[in-house]
């Protein structure tokens, strides 16, 4: 009896040592979790636009994913690139978080929208926000120009449209997410700005993090409205990491500088250009054709003025005219004039991060304005050059005697044999000048140090 009980109870300690603990089994609950960070710094464009909106997409079809952050520290952007971006993150299924971050970062215009879109808003000690009054982003429109009143500080018909869809557009997302749209309304009306506990005071933000870190540990299990529902969101055992672009939006981040894109624009004329100077396709064409593109790509996702882009073109297409049809200056200086307005006009938006350099502006201005004096120097140089053509031209240059000879012999010069006589005996091989020509007879002397072979 004894036995039968004491084998049931080792089999059943056997049964549930091979049984695996509670706290070694991993349910989807409990999985490793990691919390992906973006990063945006700098002028939202297309390349900051294309990073995020991918970002959000592939972590939104990741499991395991809790939430997003975004990190914000920027003077705003486009607004084309703001509304996809926003559009992305009010159509993402996981919570997306925002932090203006580092301490002394701002969210800015665009920058202030984004926050507003983001189910979580939260700011760094010493960071601002605000100032969101659209500034001609995406450039001026005919209607804008020809609607302007005489008074500048009356707004055009245009201004008032746009700043009030602004308005409303900044309204809407305060509403959606439950914050101060009063405050939203007037950060694009006055430019109005607040500081991180302002912004807390008034309802902007949800809460002050000094990091992504500790923004997620003041979240922990808080809850927010995800489509309509409620959803708590639990950060236990999750890990931060980085998200950094790729390669494809690091080129484009790259391309889409107006600087880098304008450089590489006057590379690939230039190259053309020389190209056609020395026909064969060689590396100055193949070069310039590559670098005219790219910058062509660029320019397509950039706020360019084609009126500007127009007129660089006219400006360089009278360089290169006077390089081959002289006009003395006339066509060269029309040509820098042109083409300094155009790199002027060329990014049609007040954003300075969006703008061309003037000083690379100058650079190549004066570097244009060289090329014209260098090629009015040439000009000026054979104008003036005496030019001597035939027989004439022979007078001065060396030539190599033929066979030894006392008075009258002969000499080869420029692979022709020619009738010579010298005063003095020559001997093969001496190398002579040539004083004159009679008929087809040159009178020589003998070069000095000369001596026959």
């Amino acid at each position: 009896m004894y036995r039968w009980i004491i084998g049931i109870v080792l089999g059943c300690l056997i049964v549930i040592t091979d049984l695996p603990a509670a706290d070694t089994m991993k349910p989807d609950n409990v999985l490793p979790r990691t919390v992906p960070v973006l990063n945006i710094s700098g002028a939202i464009g297309p390349a900051v636009g294309d990073y995020v909106i991918n970002e959000i997409r592939y972590f939104n079809n990741q499991p395991n994913t809790p939430a997003i952050i975004i990190t914000l520290d920027t003077p705003g952007g486009l607004v084309s690139s703001l509304r996809k971006i926003n559009q992305q993150i009010l159509a993402s299924e996981i919570p997306v978080l925002c932090l203006v971050y580092p301490q002394g970062a701002r969210a800015a215009s665009a920058g202030t929208y984004i926050l507003y879109a983001c189910n979580i808003a939260a700011m760094a000690p010493a960071t601002t926000l605000g100032a969101a009054t659209p500034v001609q982003i995406g450039g001026t429109t005919g209607e804008q120009k020809q609607e302007k009143e005489s008074d500048n500080k009356s707004p055009s018909a245009m201004e008032k449209k746009v700043l009030n869809d602004s308005i409303a557009y900044i309204r809407s997302l305060a509403q959606l997410r439950g914050r101060n749209a009063e405050w939203a309304e007037k950060a694009v009306r006055e430019a109005a700005t607040l500081s991180a506990n302002e912004a807390l005071e008034n309802n902007v933000i949800n809460l002050i993090a000094d990091s992504p870190e500790a923004m997620l540990k003041s979240l922990h299990n808080k809850s927010i409205i995800m489509n309509d529902k409620s959803h708590r969101m639990d950060f236990n055992n999750v890990t931060l990491k980085t998200a950094p672009p790729d390669w494809r939006n690091q080129f484009l981040t790259t391309i889409t500088n107006p600087n880098i894109a304008y450089i590489l624009m006057m590379i690939g004329i230039y190259g053309l250009i020389l190209e056609f100077y020395s026909p064969s396709f060689g590396i100055a064409g193949i070069t310039g054709a590559i670098a005219l593109l790219v910058a062509l790509y660029a320019f397509q996702l950039l706020p360019v003025n084609y009126v500007g882009l127009g007129l660089i073109l006219v400006g360089i297409a009278l360089l290169a005219a006077e390089a081959m049809i002289p006009s003395f200056g006339l066509l060269g200086i029309g040509g820098i004039i042109a083409f300094t307005l155009g790199s002027v006009f060329l990014m049609d938006t007040d954003l300075p991060e969006l703008k061309i350099s003037m000083n690379l502006i100058y650079s190549i201005a004066v570097m244009s304005g060289a090329f014209i004096l260098f090629v009015l120097k040439t000009l000026w140089r054979i104008r003036h050059k005496k030019i001597v053509s035939g027989i004439e031209a022979l007078i001065g240059s060396e030539a190599q005697v033929d066979d030894s000879f006392s008075v009258q012999g002969f000499v080869l010069i420029r692979g022709e044999r020619w009738a010579a006589t010298c005063d003095r005996p020559l001997h093969k091989g001496d190398m002579v000048i040539i004083d004159a020509v009679n008929g087809l007879t040159l009178h020589v002397r003998k070069r000095t140090g000369s001596e026959g072979k």
